[in-house]
């Protein structure tokens, strides 16, 4: 049989786009002869819907949408993701489903049984697990159909089992004779090859191809990479599907390819490949064209702003400086020449005068020792100077914190995590660093003088990062091991960093969770970012 695989950016909500991408997809799959198109998880609602998933209004929606897709379908099948009304009076009243779409009529429904209720996953606030499914039967065929979550029963590099049983492995003892996996799988640096992995265990175990379908694009904080697979019954990926971009990937299932190109993206390659996807689609689901980034002429608003410009454009990029009395002039020098390299509009806005009076208003001497407060309204000034400026103009201004200072609070609530969109909060300082030199591959966009100073916020004389926090390698190392890899202070230390350094970092963590919850919505790339994913208390004692 020959599939179509149809890998599309949805919009939560956007139920009349989403049909239309279905309607596009199909037309494409129809010309190319396929017999049958397999879609993404929650095709029509979008993923994650989150509380329009208790809407009433949205999931009607979503009902007429797919009887109206039903009413058009020809003689090539489509299945296509969506929400159901549980059947049952007991449980939920919803379940996360996939529909057969097939001659005019929905012939078939199929729904999830596992949901996930982990990291940013929340399904079982929402949707009643499936106890099980038959297998769906299509042109002579009996497929194993799965959703997502469903084959992560004994996912690679978990501690131990989520789940009492394995859907995928339920279908293939019901004699599949294809295994076919439809997914909103986010994407997290490294998971792709796990990804490769667990479906190459599935499809080895089995016997049987199998051909998994994912969604494509950002939806919030969430990042979806696409890269569909096609594997044979040896667990060999034999097709690919692009990474973070739409496809529609054909596989004649009686004539499989013997083997798929090598992955091409680096690490660091998918980061920035995730980052931009993550911008385009946060800004275009929104209704924004434009950002705003202040430039401080350090490494951090450089990637934000470089990302920005080959996200959106150079001309929906305004890069604004504000140098303050204890600004270098190097800070400037390597702002102004960063906006000439990207092309994007430039604004200069000096706020010493602004900062004096403020200081006056307060009755504050100007001459004083800088204090954290004084430091304080600096922030808050390019803050608001920023801010008004996407007020009168419109669009939206890109936060250019790092993971590394906002895990331990070195950042102003209304100031530097003044925005819309946390675009690097997600990254380590190290990882910032890697990623501006991939950046400048192909010639020098950031200026290196931002890559090679030493880091500083320039908020009072002679100020460096190091001053009050320790070097980013070591803060960086505990961050990973505390915050994504959930190690306790003793296994820390046991990685060779000191008893005392660790004991202080952990309890910046803990304390600064305030200003997290303030933080704009950010772009998650990692295992663990800060947001949806980790849900901490922020008045707490210590234990």
């Amino acid at each position: 049989m020959r599939i179509a695989l149809a890998q599309i950016d949805t919009t939560v909500g956007d139920i009349p786009g989403n049909a239309g991408r279905v309607r596009e997809a199909a037309a494409r799959a129809q010309a190319a002869g396929a017999e049958l198109v397999v879609f993404p998880e929650q095709t029509l609602g979008g993923y994650p819907a989150l509380d329009l998933w208790e809407d009433r209004d949205f999931l009607d929606a979503g009902e007429a949408a797919l009887k109206d897709l039903a009413k058009s379908s020809g003689e090539m099948g489509l299945i296509v993701g969506c929400t159901v009304l549980n059947p049952k009076p007991l449980g939920k009243p919803i379940l996360n489903s996939a529909a057969l779409l097939h001659r005019g009529r929905v012939k078939a429904l199929r729904s999830k049984s596992l949901l996930p209720t982990y990291d940013v996953f929340d399904e079982r606030r929402y949707f009643e697990p499936a106890a099980g499914n038959a297998l769906l039967r299509f042109g002579g065929l009996r497929i194993g159909l799965t959703i997502c979550e469903d084959a992560w029963s004994q996912a690679p590099g978990r501690p131990q089992q989520l789940y009492r049983h394995d859907p995928v492995a339920a279908q293939a003892r019901a004699g599949a004779e294809l295994l076919i996996n439809m997914a909103a799988s986010p994407f997290e640096q490294d998971k792709s090859g796990l990804r490769e992995k667990l479906l190459g265990q599935h499809a080895r175990r089995a016997g049987l191809p199998l051909l998994y379908c994912n969604l494509v694009g950002g939806d919030d904080e969430l990042i979806f990479d696409g890269h569909s697979l096609v594997l044979d019954s040896r667990g060999r990926v034999v097709m690919r599907g692009a990474a973070f971009a739409e496809d529609l990937v054909i596989v004649d299932t009686e004539r499989l390819p013997k083997s798929a190109p090598a992955y091409e993206l680096s690490n660091i390659g998918e980061v920035e490949a995730a980052l931009l996807l993550g911008i385009r689609d946060y800004l275009r689901k929104c209704g924004m064209t434009k950002a705003v980034v202040g430039l401080s002429g350090g490494i951090d608003s450089a990637v934000v702003c470089a990302l920005a410009a080959r996200a959106l454009g150079p001309k929906a990029v305004t890069g604004v400086a504000m140098p303050s009395l204890y600004s270098s002039p190097g800070s400037l020098a390597d702002a102004e020449a960063l906006a000439r390299n990207l092309g994007i509009r430039f604004l200069r806005i000096p706020i010493t005068k602004m900062y004096e009076s403020y200081l006056r208003a307060l009755g504050w001497p100007l001459q004083a020792e800088v204090g954290l407060a004084e430091q304080n309204i600096q922030a808050r000034i390019r803050g608001s100077l920023l801010m008004a400026l996407t007020n009168k103009e419109g669009g939206i201004v890109l936060s250019t914190g790092n993971k590394s200072e906002l895990s331990v609070g070195y950042c102003t609530l209304y100031g530097d995590m003044c925005g819309g969109l946390a675009v690097i909060a997600d990254l380590p300082k190290t990882t910032v660093y890697a990623l501006a030199r991939h950046l400048n591959r192909d010639g020098a966009v950031i200026p290196q003088n931002s890559i090679d100073k030493a880091p500083s916020a320039e908020l009072k004389p002679k100020q460096k990062d190091q001053d009050d926090l320790p070097e980013y390698e070591k803060l960086d190392g505990i961050l990973q091991a505390y915050v994504e890899e959930g190690k306790s202070a003793a296994e820390i230390v046991r990685q060779g960093f000191s008893k005392a350094l660790v004991r202080d970092v952990l309890k910046r963590i803990d304390r600064s969770e305030y200003k997290r919850r303030q933080a704009a919505p950010t772009l998650k790339i990692s295992p663990k970012a800060f947001g949806a994913g980790r849900r901490m208390p922020v008045a707490r004692g210590s234990f």
